[in-house]
């Protein structure tokens, strides 16, 4: 059933990026993939509980925790990259693959990322396919707990960071205050914060094997599109007065306290 239920989810997501991928082509902006990220999962979250054989509360309560970070995530996306045209990161790859990169990026940038989200929403595929426990129980509460910290995490840090940059004046300072002043990159925290709660309510109905998605999330925000890729982006361009010095006094993932300098 698990699998019945992971191959529909896969399905969706891929018809929600071959969607988005028409739109991309006809605006010329494969940013559009970004603005679906969160938006895959909450398809992934109701097309399982659709296609499971019982409907439990565990597996509404997570789709609508799902829902809600989903499209909070797309708006906050959304809105900051609203008239900055194309990412410069697909930019370049559209300089190196000018008359191919259309059809290269439905394979290598939409249904790539969809299939990514799908093998992070594993612990979604095992909360809709179990029926058992029936009820919520104390796991449950440490997942929600969990869950909410993370997204609050990752929600106040964005707004923090929107309400800076919106600002004139800070155009060469860097954030250091709030969140910031703890972690260089509180926002993606907690992200992955809160899919190991999403793992922990899978682990209320015993699936084990579905801690693989929050792993995977991890290991993409530390190591691969997050704090890897905007690090290495900062190192570059960054001329902001402090950078080196905040970077020399502060986490880059793990909230903790300033470190002094020797």
């Amino acid at each position: 059933m698990t699998l019945t239920v992971a191959l529909a989810a896969l399905a969706a997501v891929l018809a929600l990026a071959a969607v988005t991928w028409v739109v991309s082509v006809v605006r010329e902006d494969a940013s559009y993939a970004d603005r679906i990220w969160g938006p895959f999962f909450v398809v992934t979250a109701w097309t399982s509980l659709a296609a499971a054989d019982e409907v439990t509360t565990r597996g509404v309560l997570v789709a609508v925790l799902v829902t809600i970070w989903g499209v909070r995530l797309a708006a906050h996306v959304t809105r900051r990259s609203w008239g900055e045209g194309e990412d410069p990161r697909y930019t370049a790859m559209r300089e190196r693959n000018r008359s191919t990169f259309a059809r290269r990026s439905l394979v290598t940038v939409f249904a790539l990322q969809a299939v990514m989200a799908w093998v992070v929403s594993a612990p979604l595929f095992a909360v809709a396919v179990a029926d058992h426990p029936a009820g919520l129980t104390w796991v449950d509460a440490v997942a929600g707990v969990v869950w909410l910290a993370g997204f609050l995490t990752e929600a106040v840090a964005d707004r923090q960071l929107a309400r800076f940059r919106a600002d004139p004046a800070n155009a060469d300072r860097v954030l250091d205050t709030g969140l910031w002043r703890t972690s260089r990159h509180p926002n993606y925290f907690g992200d992955a914060v809160m899919w190991w709660g999403f793992g922990i309510f899978a682990l209320a109905v015993g699936a084990w094997p579905a801690l693989l998605g929050p792993v995977v999330m991890t290991v993409l925000i530390v190591k691969v599109s997050g704090v890897a890729l905007t690090e290495r982006r900062m190192a570059v361009v960054s001329r902001r007065r402090g950078h080196a010095d905040y970077v020399a006094r502060t986490n880059a993932f793990v909230p903790g306290p300033p470190r002094r300098r020797r």
